[in-house]
């Protein structure tokens, strides 16, 4: 069997993979590099995504450094008019298909393994398998293999419920719901929506927008979710002083608040935070992004079961721990129960940087695209992976009220952390990834009298840093002490 070389093997072509790879490409124009994913093409779990799926956030900071992934636009019309563009599944796919194919691959410096299995190493050689064909390949790493699976994107189409679906009962996951126009008259007499996260969330405006009566909609959702309001977080080129304003506003309510909860109630207040259902307290937050036209929307969907997780379903019945409830025979149950990133796999963080490997984690979170960027720039331009590990311990991905002022506590301090070492802070400032730092450049260039906003910001996180890491300290005791984060509602 051939042994093929090469510098970097990374494993996994999806969003974080493809990030890093993207800058590596850049700051370390002399290496080689290999990618191996088990999918038949670049996206990762985007290409199992929902078709009708878009990012929650505008598009200016996701993809890669070297691409834009929408252009500069305001949407004029639907749930997200005046604001800046989401980009949808196929252009997600189209985007990542065109950076492998006109830009990685024609240079020859990178090579793509797809439907192809990593099997581990064995007397320092990788071994790689072809899920389709058998083939076997061996790959000799000359610096570091790059794990950019360690989030472990989970969706509808590769998630496995944990209820059971007797036999006969109708049963679809959100990327089947299209197809419901093949058969008009076969539709549903009901729709329940099982899961409380963004997914469910989708499916639910999707069936609204398709012209379903609400009241025919069911959504069994034990626990509601906090979630980002859109509109404060558009792109910083086009709305500086609004982005600045929710940043100001994370570390005012955090540094008055004694909970996490009494922090998100203050964020509503302000315009940052919604909830679907006012009178119920979210016990989740897992930094879903939405518009106030779609919590607008989801408020028409009234039968609402809390009844816990669902343990069985069967045509024309629904079960509980402690109860059952009828339904109409004819009823769609709609599995939205993945969670996109499992909680046990964030909570177990090791280095970005070891001897032989890279882990990309978060940087800052939720930015997972920077960050794992931001890991390639470290691993180009720093000698020792003391120093890099130094400038990027793993921020937390929390993922609840009380939890999340830890995620909040750890941004603030990598910010100032990265903003004293100069190579950082120009990677950043030139970085499209990076949602404040290219605005910010951009603006003391031309002296742009708007960055007395950016003063009277670095005031007031000053002044309410005490506060803030007052709370964020409560919030990592209860994030360290296994406070239940968990999973979508079943």
């Amino acid at each position: 069997m051939s042994i093929s070389e090469t510098d970097y093997l990374v494993i996994g072509a999806g969003a974080v993979g493809l990030a890093f790879v993207d800058t590596l490409f850049d700051e370390d124009p002399d290496c080689h590099i290999t990618i191996v994913d088990r999918r038949a093409r670049p996206g990762g779990h985007w290409v199992d995504a929902y078709p009708y799926v878009a990012l929650h956030q505008p598009s200016t900071n996701y993809g890669v450094n070297s691409m834009e992934l929408c252009s500069a636009r305001v949407d004029t019309q639907g749930h997200n008019a005046g604001m800046y563009p989401l980009a949808r599944h196929p252009e997600i796919l189209a985007y990542y298909l065109k950076l492998m194919n006109e830009r990685l691959l024609p240079s020859g410096r990178v090579a793509f393994h797809p439907l192809t299995d990593y099997r581990g190493e064995e007397s320092g050689v990788h071994r790689l398998r072809g899920i389709l064909s058998g083939d076997e390949r061996s790959v000799r790493v000359r610096r570091k293999i790059v794990d950019a699976t360690w989030f472990q994107t989970s969706v509808p189409a590769t998630h496995t419920p944990s209820f059971e679906v007797a036999e006969g009962t109708r049963f679809a996951i959100p990327g089947e719901l299209p197809a419901l126009v093949r058969d008009p008259e076969g539709l549903p007499d009901r729709y329940v929506i099982l899961g409380a996260g963004k997914t469910a969330m989708d499916a639910g405006v999707w069936l609204l927008e398709a012209g379903v009566a609400p009241e025919r909609i069911g959504w069994v959702r034990p626990r509601d979710s906090w979630m980002f309001n859109r509109w404060v977080l558009q792109p910083a080129s086009a709305e500086f002083e609004r982005l600045l304003g929710y940043q100001r506003a994370l570390v005012e309510c955090a540094a008055s608040s004694a909970t996490g909860q009494e922090m998100f109630e203050k964020l509503e207040e302000r315009g940052v935070m919604l909830r679907i259902d006012r009178g119920t307290a979210p016990t989740m937050f897992h930094y879903a992004v939405i518009s106030e036209g779609e919590v607008d929307m989801l408020r028409r969907i009234e039968q609402v079961f809390r009844q816990g997780h669902v343990t069985r379903i069967a045509p024309g019945r629904m079960e509980f721990a402690d109860e059952t409830v009828d339904l109409p025979e004819n009823t769609l149950f709609i599995d939205c129960t993945a969670t996109a990133v499992p909680f046990r796999q964030r909570d177990g963080a090791r280095p970005f940087f070891e001897p032989g490997r890279i882990t990309p984690q978060l940087v800052q979170s939720p930015w997972v695209t920077y960050s794992a960027a931001f890991a390639a720039f470290l691993e180009a331009n720093y000698d020792t992976d003391e120093e890099r590990n130094a400038l990027c311990p793993p921020t937390p991905l929390t993922g609840t009220p009380d939890t999340f002022p830890y995620a909040v506590m750890e941004n603030l301090l990598s910010t100032a952390r990265l903003g004293e070492d100069a190579k950082a802070s120009a990677f950043n400032a030139r970085s499209r990834l990076h949602p404040v730092a290219p605005t910010i450049a951009a603006m003391i260039e031309r002296g742009d009298p708007r960055l007395a906003v950016l003063t009277e910001l670095g005031e007031a996180i000053a002044a309410n840093m005490p506060g803030v890491i007052a709370l964020g300290t409560k919030a990592r005791a209860l994030h360290e002490a296994g406070m239940p984060t968990s999973h979508a509602a079943a």
